[in-house]
């Protein structure tokens, strides 16, 4: 028994541990909004260890960034280490906000990758050194923690201009170009069951705000990549070419 409570500490809170295995209380409703949060934070920074994997290895095979936008990528890459130094400097828990750190790595390959394959190979090393030292002075503790509150505030149009530089760039082309699908569907879950597990874990009306706007945001970039899904890219460039010439 006492290993299955420290097993289930992982999970559960010491109040829920002594509910389900001291009271024998398993219809407790804030033990299981509790448990339910943390297993779907848990399940969230598993998957963010792959979700942006896809659309790495589609850029890696085609030696293209094509069709995503690099506004949208760096505000992006904005968004998310923001929240993450934000999330790690107030001391919430991992579970809820974990995923944005791993996000945040695979995002800035992303920028990286595009630049690189762009050939501007020079820019690409630029921009991830730049990185690395922002996310330094952010997450060091050398930026105030009031600074980064307001810096939180600014997600939120960060996030949909971000998200809708890259839905106007799926709209001018005609095609979502390199995107992922399995990467824009994850994207999309993970940042609805985000609005679950901030309410839960942390209570931070800001953190939950961004989330709604990132759900809203996401779910344009899926339902382009539906419209778009069986656009043949190589005839829509071909058209647009001799639109151009005309």
């Amino acid at each position: 028994m006492d290993l299955i409570k420290q097993a289930s500490s992982l999970i559960l809170s010491p109040q829920c541990v002594d509910e389900y295995f001291v009271n024998f209380n398993f219809f407790d409703v804030p033990c299981f909004k509790s448990t339910l949060s943390k297993c779907l934070g848990l399940g969230i920074i598993l998957g963010s260890i792959l979700v942006k994997l896809p659309q790495i290895m589609k850029i890696m095979k085609n030696k293209s960034g094509e069709g995503i936008s690099l506004i949208s990528v760096m505000l992006d890459l904005s968004a998310i280490t923001i929240y993450s130094s934000y999330s790690f400097l107030k001391g919430f828990p991992f579970s809820a906000w974990g995923d944005s750190a791993f996000l945040g790595v695979q995002t800035a390959i992303i920028g990286f990758l595009v630049f690189w394959f762009s050939n501007q190979k020079s820019k690409s090393i630029l921009f991830m050194t730049v990185y690395c030292v922002v996310s330094y002075i952010l997450m060091s503790g050398l930026t105030p923690i009031n600074t980064l509150w307001t810096m939180q505030g600014f997600n939120i149009p960060i996030l949909l201009t971000g998200k809708l530089a890259q839905a106007y760039t799926n709209y001018k082309n005609g095609h979502t170009g390199q995107l992922s699908a399995v990467t824009v569907i994850m994207l999309f879950a993970g940042s609805v069951a985000r609005i679950f597990t901030s309410i839960q874990e942390t209570g931070d009306s800001m953190v939950i705000i961004t989330y709604l706007a990132s759900s809203s945001a996401n779910a344009v970039i899926l339902m382009q990549l539906m419209y778009y899904w069986n656009v043949d890219i190589t005839k829509t460039k071909k058209q647009k070419s001799k639109k151009k010439k005309q």
